[in-house]
């Protein structure tokens, strides 16, 4: 009976550990042993130590991991094709099947990102990694970067900004959105080298129009760098016809892959900033004149610069080909419509939305503001003690002030509002329960 090729390799295998083996064994029997040396350092030959680390009880126990529905503000549940993707075999990171994942990974990017940009690859990284590597690569010391920052995200950025001594400048409006004249006047006053935006403020439900600023900050000879991490393919979003040089996201988001990963894109007069930089890039690992040669991006042979994270590659490569098979549109028409539900149904609560104005709210990720005197933390344990589902506290500026409930990718359904809304109403109308009973105000017992 003639043997399969997997029996095959694997009997080669054997059979080549083996020899291995033996060679190691003859090599180690024929070998003399070395001249005894009177003089200089020795290892020592005493009694191995005792190890005083013992192996962790918890680890002998198995793998627990609670089913959960996650509606905050990230990350979002993957469907499970993405977590069957991620059981294929692992390859070598530069193994030309693994690279060929990558190049489609890069195709599935141009796409969400609407750009034909060469250099769009993937930071090893959750949104984080994406942020810091925008700032480490176009900021040099004393560089003016101007922030426009309505939540945590632009906070970040600055400390960022701050890290790598660039000259950071501020303009702030919490909760609300920068217009184009605006912009043009801090431009202007500013001139800045970097105008840095989040087109999707999670912490405070804020999505930020971005048409028209890519072609100011080319009026005043500037870079525009975008923070999409929670907003991208919940909202239409066009890198090249909205003149961004730089953006970045994250896999977790509406992509609704693990978190691992930051998707990143430079276009050619960003790219051209980071190669006639007077200064090196500060960090190895996020510069992206290595990530671009690593991911196929600049024409030259790829050259190891660090060991990819096959299996998050591999369910980002599964996570777009969802998004392509559905299509931007409907993704976006999906996510505008399973908000206004949401909105909808919280105001027929008597609840009340953080953004007031709905033109100005990001779908993805919606504030709800807590009431007067409750306790925000009692709700969200409701929820999840009582249903597995988990909605978030607010964060940043709205830290204390609101509740936040995700609608991305994945976890975009009608029938998950319905189930938010269920749990709110139901919550609201007891008397054990409600927030404006006794028990969920501050300083109760």
């Amino acid at each position: 009976m003639s043997l399969t090729k997997a029996a095959l390799q694997a009997g080669m295998l054997s059979r080549f550990h083996r020899s291995v083996g033996q060679v190691s064994l003859c090599a180690v029997a024929i070998r003399s042993p070395p001249a005894a040396s009177t003089s200089g350092p020795r290892f020592s030959t005493a009694a191995p130590l005792k190890m005083n680390v013992p192996q962790p009880e918890c680890l002998r126990k198995p793998l627990n991991v609670p089913s959960k529905l996650l509606m905050g503000p990230g990350p979002s549940n993957s469907p499970l094709r993405v977590h069957y993707a991620m059981m294929k075999p692992l390859l070598g990171h530069l193994h030309p099947e693994f690279t060929q994942i990558m190049d489609e990974v890069k195709e599935g990017l141009r796409y969400i990102f609407q750009t034909k940009t060469e250099v769009v690859c993937c930071v090893s990284g959750t949104g984080h990694a994406g942020m810091e590597t925008t700032m480490c690569n176009l900021l040099e010391p004393g560089d003016k970067i101007l922030i426009a920052q309505n939540g945590i995200w632009g906070e970040r950025a600055a400390d960022m900004a701050r890290r790598h001594d660039a000259d950071v400048r501020i303009i702030e409006k919490p909760g609300d959105t920068f217009t184009l004249e605006e912009l043009d006047a801090a431009l202007a006053q500013h001139k800045p080298a970097v105008l840095f935006m989040v087109q999707g403020e999670s912490s405070t439900g804020v999505l930020q129009p971005l048409e028209g600023a890519g072609a100011l900050c080319r009026k005043h000879g500037a870079l525009l760098a975008v923070d999409c991490v929670a907003s991208l393919g919940g909202v239409p979003f066009y890198m090249d016809a909205w003149d961004i040089d730089v953006v970045y996201t994250g896999t977790q988001k509406v992509i609704s892959a693990p978190p691992s990963m930051a998707p990143i894109a430079f276009n050619d007069r960003a790219m051209t900033k980071v190669r006639t930089r007077k200064t090196p890039i500060r960090s190895f690992y996020s510069d992206m004149t290595w990530l671009a040669n690593y991911w196929g991006c600049d024409g030259t042979p790829r050259k190891y610069h660090h060991t990819g994270p096959i299996s998050a590659v591999y369910a980002l490569r599964e996570a777009l080909a969802i998004v392509c098979e559905e299509g931007l549109e409907s993704l976006w028409s999906r996510h505008e419509a399973c908000a206004k539900k949401l909105h909808e149904g919280l105001g027929a609560l008597g609840l009340e939305m953080y953004v007031s104005d709905p033109k100005k709210r990001t779908p993805t990720v919606s504030t709800i503001r807590v009431p007067e005197g409750v306790d925000w933390t009692r709700v969200t344990k409701y929820f999840m003690s009582n249903y597995l589902v988990e909605i978030s506290g607010g964060l940043g500026p709205s830290a204390g002030k609101v509740w936040r409930v995700g609608l991305m990718g994945y976890n975009c359904t009608p029938e998950n509002v319905d189930l938010v809304l269920r749990i709110m109403k139901r919550l609201l109308q007891m008397p054990q329960a409600n927030p404006k009973s006794q028990r969920y105000r501050k300083n109760s017992h």
